[in-house]
Formats: C-alpha cells, structure tokens, sequence
C-alpha cells in the first residue's frame, strides 16, 4: 500500500503541481497532505474548522447529513486546486452524486459543514504574512443591457488585456456552464440587471475561469494574523498557504464571526498571486529570498 500511495503521490506532483513552492520539509509536508491530518491538527490547536468526518463508505456520509444536516461540502481527502470538491450539496441526491465523483480522484473521501461566506488563500511564512487574495467562482456582472453570453466574451477580453492567460483560465460557454445556469433557471441569452452577479460554476478554482483580487494584508485584524501564524506553528512548518472562510470579511476578528480553516498547502501554488483580476499585484520578492535562504530537508522528494 505504501509504494502504491508512494507512487500515486509521485505521479500527482509531477502531472497537476506546476507553479508550487517546495520549500517545507519532507518531514512536514508528509504532515500536511490530507485533510484528515490538518483537521486533526486544527482541533488540538483549537483553530476553528468545521465538523466533519473522512470515510470510505458512503453510508458515513448519509448519516453524518441526518445529524448535522445540510448544507455540506464533499471532497478528497487528498487533492489539491478544489479539484473534485462539490459544494453548496443540499440534498440527499446531490450528496451521492458528490460522493460518486470525489472517489473518482481519491477513494477516501471528507464530509464536512458549509459556511457562506468569502474565501481566502492566506500565504504564511515563519513570523509573518506573505500574501493575502480572496477567491471568487467564475462569475460575470450584468449591467441590464448584455447577454450572459456576450458577458462571457467581454470579460474574457478583459482578462486577455491583462495578461492573465494561462495562470487564470478563459470564462467557458460549454455544456457545463449551460447546465449550472439552468439550474439557476438562466441560459446564455439571459440579459441580467445591472450589478447583478451570475455564477458560471460552483466551485472557487482557476481551471473553471475563477479569479483572485489581492487583499491588503495592513488591512487584517490583529487577531486574525495572530492566528495564522499560530497555525504555521501547529504544522512545524516554513510556508503555509491556508484556506479559510470568513463568514463576513477578513478584516474583522474571526471570534466575532464564523469562521472554518478548511485545510493547510504546504506547497502553495504562488504563481496566482501574481495574476490577480482584481486588486493591485504585488512585489513578492523580498519574501522569495527569505525563502530561498532556508535549508531544505529532502525538498526535491515528494
């Protein structure tokens, strides 16, 4: 089993983690690469995060959902980029269906509490914030007189001005993004209201056409980055990049709000930090040569 994990684990750092940093150790990345392994953690350090439980067999799932009921979120309990995450999941039809496809990427599986809110990628190393962006699902705003599908176009001009391709991906027409407005009973020639937000697709990831905007870490409570930072402790490590939601907003202390850490990177993807759509891009640098002077136990092993 270990040389098959060994393996899968190989195969999954070369194919999909292009753009990652490596500057943990082997020692504590093996310590972070599922989310059974950070909720363990989160709850010894008593970081806020939400109930949930790892299975196998989906019968765990459907009486997790009878007790703490829905919303949930399924996912592997070991991928990366949201890649076979389902959320909002609201039903019991919509929670077989995530369970179906999340095993097509991992045979374990985590089955956890939703929050709404707003999603961040936070960027720690030792003593300090790196960088901090909010993630955003594909989406396009309506301004009472376009289609959704010339939207679609127009934002995906902009996106091409900007230099954006390929670390953040086109906004897509296919039969996917036709299925997901359906659901919100739209369809591509829909015109909608101006400020009005249409969503393309569920989930917060760039390969679907999600964005970024870099957010001002001088803007962050106190009490906020005390606790992140506590969190790269908990993991022992150099660089963390943590996703959280906030269920108001980052700036304000999350004990006075909902709050989940859903899960620790220990080799972030950093590259799409400087490619945000929204906000100000900014100079990494001097955090990259603090970085660079570390000595790295085994980082070319995965």
């Amino acid at each position: 089993m270990k040389a098959i994990k060994k393996f899968i684990y190989a195969w999954i750092s070369q194919k999909f983690m292009g753009g990652c940093s490596s500057y943990n150790s082997l020692e504590t990345r093996k310590g972070c690469r599922s989310k059974e392994q950070a909720r363990d953690v989160f709850s010894k350090g008593s970081i806020p995060h939400a109930q949930g439980k790892i299975f196998f067999n989906p019968w765990v799932a459907h009486q997790f959902a009878k007790e703490h009921g829905f919303p949930l979120v399924i996912k592997p309990n070991v991928s990366g980029f949201s890649r076979g995450s389902h959320f909002p999941i609201t039903s019991y039809g919509q929670l077989y269906k995530a369970i179906f496809l999340a095993k097509l990427w991992w045979p374990t599986t985590v089955v956890e509490q939703y929050l709404q809110g707003k999603n961040y990628r936070v960027v720690v190393i030792k003593g300090q914030v790196m960088s901090v962006i909010e993630r955003f699902a594909p989406f396009v705003m309506g301004d009472g007189k376009t289609t959704i599908h010339q939207l679609i176009d127009q934002e995906n001009v902009v996106r091409e001005s900007m230099k954006l391709f390929p670390c953040i991906s086109h906004l897509k027409k296919n039969a996917i993004t036709v299925k997901f407005l359906k659901k919100q009973n739209l369809t591509l020639d829909d015109i909608p209201a101006e400020g009005e937000v249409i969503t393309l697709f569920y989930r917060i990831s760039l390969a679907p056409g999600g964005v970024v905007k870099t957010i001002d870490k001088t803007t962050i409570s106190m009490k906020n980055t005390a606790l992140f930072l506590k969190v790269l402790d908990l993991f022992d490590a150099n660089i963390l990049g943590i996703d959280v939601i906030f269920e108001h907003d980052i700036t304000k202390d999350y004990s006075d709000q909902k709050c989940i850490f859903l899960e620790v990177n220990s080799r972030p993807y950093l590259k799409m930090h400087d490619y945000p759509r929204f906000g100000k891009k900014e100079d990494l640098t001097p955090y990259f040569k603090q970085l660079e002077q570390l000595d790295i136990s085994q980082a070319d092993i995965f």
